[in-house]
């Protein structure tokens, strides 16, 4: 569970990386957020000294009021709070200022060369923070900072409803798994997150945004993750096998899915119906049949589906698109499932009666 757990929070920080670094550009120290300690040590120095007295002066007005002295300044435009007139000065400028520096690959724009210069590490590659421990590499110092805790088990606060142990930034993002809280929503279908990251993620299934390609098949994507999960396709590497049927899987967490289908384990069920599913993303798509909700409309019939993979499915038959080739006549299909059926007319495989044939299998 530990591997599986470690494999969950690289995809989050990969799918986070980019947020990393707008956090260092834009954020000073906040009343609420005390997650200052994920800024790259870099960047650090008398900044370090003002953002622990910041957090001396809070804590002592949360507990006893306002002392003397001290002033809180709030920016109108976005909530932030700070304890001094500087800090607040700097971050005003963050709202006037001009992105000047953008990225030639994707597009985006950031405030400083060092900003750009860390986002262009997610598109070359390049990780030039290593783990002394075990060696694995990073493309940001506040990344590598995180994957420290993991040899050191720095976990600090203690969830009071499960009881799992969180840094205070994070047990407060855990928290909303808890309450359901969902502050961040999108302008567009309404749909709300836990993340700005998750919904920055969401916002490219609108705009169609893809911009990191595979340099084998030329197939695009939203994220860097997402891009790096695709490549272990082309390289085969399945390390996983299931000891039942032999089925070799590309993380352990898919494998453990997996053996739920052996052993009918379905731990996820429906508070609604209580209809139970073997993977969460089931029981996701399953709710949406009790609120009705099909944020995902096409845009040449009206037709609206429950999840982004039912809609791509139903695109196809208007775009025509045929991805599924047979190898042994090049036929193209719409569909995976019209491939297979299709396949048979070569093997001879005939698992159906001739009229379940003609229905499936009409062409």
């Amino acid at each position: 569970h530990r591997q599986v757990q470690e494999e969950m929070d690289d995809q989050h920080r990969l799918q986070n990386e980019d947020q990393l670094v707008q956090k260092q550009e834009t954020d000073s120290p906040e009343v609420e957020n005390q997650d200052q300690e994920e800024i790259d040590s870099e960047t650090q120095g008398k900044n370090g000294d003002d953002q622990k007295q910041l957090e001396r002066c809070q804590k002592t007005k949360q507990q006893k009021g306002t002392l003397p002295g001290h002033s809180l300044y709030s920016c109108e435009i976005c909530d932030k709070i700070f304890s001094g007139q500087k800090g607040f000065t700097i971050h005003m400028r963050n709202h006037m200022r001009e992105k000047t520096y953008g990225c030639t690959t994707c597009g985006k724009r950031y405030y400083s060369r060092s900003g750009l210069n860390l986002h262009m590490r997610t598109h070359t590659g390049e990780k030039p923070f290593t783990c002394a421990t075990c060696g694995k590499s990073y493309g940001s110092r506040v990344s590598l900072n995180f994957h420290m805790r993991t040899h050191t088990g720095e976990r600090r606060f203690k969830c009071g409803v499960c009881g799992k142990d969180f840094r205070q930034s994070s047990l407060r993002y855990h928290m909303m798994t808890h309450t359901g809280e969902k502050p961040v929503s999108c302008m567009t279908c309404g749909k709300t997150f836990t993340h700005k990251g998750n919904l920055s993620e969401h916002i490219k299934t609108h705009t169609g945004e893809k911009p990191f390609s595979c340099s084998t098949c030329g197939k695009c994507f939203r994220g860097k993750s997402s891009l790096n999960y695709h490549m272990k396709n082309h390289s085969e590497e399945k390390p996983f096998s299931c000891v039942t049927c032999g089925k070799g899987f590309l993380r352990k967490s898919h494998l453990i899915c997996h053996m739920r289908s052996h052993t009918g384990e379905k731990p996820f069920s429906c508070m609604t119906c209580g209809k139970s599913f073997s993977v969460k993303c089931n029981l996701t798509f399953h709710m949406k049949t009790h609120t009705n909700e099909k944020p995902f409309s096409c845009a040449i019939c009206g037709k609206g589906y429950h999840n982004k993979s039912s809609f791509n499915y139903h695109m196809r038959n208007h775009t025509e698109e045929k991805p599924f080739l047979c190898v042994t006549c090049g036929k193209g299909f719409v569909h995976n499932s019209h491939l297979i059926l299709h396949m048979r007319s070569h093997t001879g495989e005939k698992p159906f009666t001739s009229q379940v044939a003609a229905f499936l299998f009409p062409f």
